[in-house]
């Protein structure tokens, strides 16, 4: 009896942290990365991450679906939200995420660290019929506004892209740009 007790106990002081929710702010005070304060949030149990970068009129909202392996970012300025596959060479798992920002954070490293890695991505101006397909977090966070799926650009064809792009630097851990019509009007 004492040894189910016992185990039980310790099964809940390991799998408590594996399944609990977090949140992670970071503030640049003096705008010097211009990302104004930028908070994470991650959920364990659906497997989620949610990213806020609130500077103004270039704020932006991104959700990390681990589960689908979307991801999608909504541009405030622009009322669209941009939906993409996550690469998951560059991504951080869900598990690491939290080791990563801490780390940052802890060291104070923050945009004077290692640079962060990055990924160009194109905007197909055709906006998504069905969010349904791309996951519920995604279609709840995407429902009302214009949507639309991006592509990552690879090997050359990121040397030959010359339009505008809006970018999202993500806790100097990785930095995404997405580049095409819809996101330079």
């Amino acid at each position: 009896m004492k040894f189910t007790i016992v185990f039980a106990g310790l099964l809940g002081v390991f799998l408590a942290p594996a399944l609990a929710d977090y949140n992670i702010n970071i503030s640049d005070d003096d705008n010097s990365a211009g990302s104004g304060q930028q908070s994470v949030s991650v959920n364990n149990e659906h497997n989620v991450a949610n990213i806020d970068n609130n500077n103004g009129w270039d704020s932006w909202n991104s959700i990390w679906d681990y589960e689908s392996g979307f991801a999608a970012t909504r541009l405030f300025q622009k009322k669209t939200c941009i939906v993409h596959k996550m690469n998951k060479e560059v991504v951080p798992s869900i598990q690491s995420l939290d080791a990563l920002v801490k780390e940052k954070k802890l060291q104070g490293k923050g945009p004077g660290g290692a640079p962060p890695k990055s990924l160009m991505y194109s905007v197909n101006p055709n906006k998504v019929d069905d969010l349904s397909k791309l996951g519920k977090h995604i279609a709840n966070m995407c429902r009302g506004i214009p949507t639309y799926m991006a592509e990552e650009l690879q090997g050359e064809s990121l040397f030959f892209y010359s339009g505008k792009c809006f970018e999202t630097n993500i806790l100097w851990i990785v930095n995404i740009s997405f580049c095409g019509k819809t996101v330079e009007n």
